[in-house]
């Protein structure tokens, strides 16, 4: 039996088991802008969740054998969006991101990156399904005898390969620290390495956490987090999105949201839509 425990849609712990819905949780968020502009959802509650999460798995296959691994551009704006085009522009050699039924793996290709990381927000626990490591690759699944989530082990793996600019998709404050030390290890022992750091699903980070991504990550996404937003606002190289706002921590990271910019000419005159609520 396959099992896939996610958080999406205002954080809410969703459990996937052999592609059926067996749990949905209790929103943290009841308001979300995308959900509202791209499925006309205006409240995030039980049933707009589960009907969310079955039309997925109708529509592209989550977490089952039928998963669409690539996926042109859906946000103008977003992580894997930005991840897509530094591949596709080969300013990065190779994204070190999560995928439901795969666990860690090593993308290389900008459409890969978009299905990947544009289908799902929060992965916290997940199983092999060998339908899914096939497309992805099986020598791009960190392990896929056990699907092991494991940015850190990624990063490793990708640089024993011989790829010398590496993003990384985090979501735990915790990896930074590890993350930074490796590279200045490796720099440090002749080897030109640099390691790009993406903080993704942020929603009820407290202050401090907030604090430290700001201090070693490129990028941040604020998805529902009102301490990335406080930070972001005050401190941030670069700001794109109003709604739901993704900031740059550093120069590189500023200069990353500025080639996406460029390559879709611009932000578009948006539609009104109010933040989440509550941000936490």
């Amino acid at each position: 039996m396959d099992e896939h425990e996610i958080e999406a849609m205002g954080k809410t712990k969703i459990i996937i088991r052999n592609g059926k819905i067996s749990e949905v949780g209790e929103p943290d968020i009841k308001y979300c802008p995308l959900f509202h502009k791209h499925r006309g959802i205006e409240k995030l509650d039980k049933k707009s969740i589960k009907a969310n999460i079955r039309f997925r798995i109708d529509d592209f296959g989550l977490c089952s054998p039928n998963r669409e691994i690539k996926m042109k551009d859906f946000l103008s704006f977003g992580i894997s969006e930005t991840l897509s085009t530094l591949l596709n522009e080969n300013v990065i050699d190779c994204s070190i991101m999560v995928c439901e039924g795969c666990g860690t793996v090593i993308v290389t290709d900008g459409e890969k990156a978009q299905g990947i990381g544009g289908r799902v927000s929060g992965l916290i626990k997940t199983t092999p399904i060998q339908e899914i490591i096939r497309k992805v690759g099986v020598k791009n699944v960190l392990n896929p005898r056990t699907a092991l989530v494991d940015q850190i082990k990624g990063i490793e793996t990708a640089m024993i390969r011989g790829y010398k600019n590496i993003a990384v998709t985090i979501v735990s404050p915790e990896d930074c620290k590890v993350i930074k030390d490796l590279e200045k290890e490796n720099k440090k022992n002749g080897k030109n390495i640099s390691i790009y750091i993406f903080a993704v699903h942020t929603t009820g980070v407290n202050e401090k956490e907030a604090k430290r991504f700001f201090e070693c990550c490129d990028v941040i996404t604020a998805c529902a987090s009102k301490h990335i937003r406080d930070i972001g606002e005050k401190i941030a190289t670069k700001k794109v999105g109003e709604y739901i706002p993704i900031y740059a921590a550093t120069e590189k990271g500023k200069e990353f949201l500025e080639l996406r910019l460029e390559r879709i000419g611009g932000m578009k005159p948006k539609k009104h839509f109010k933040s989440p609520e509550p941000l936490i």
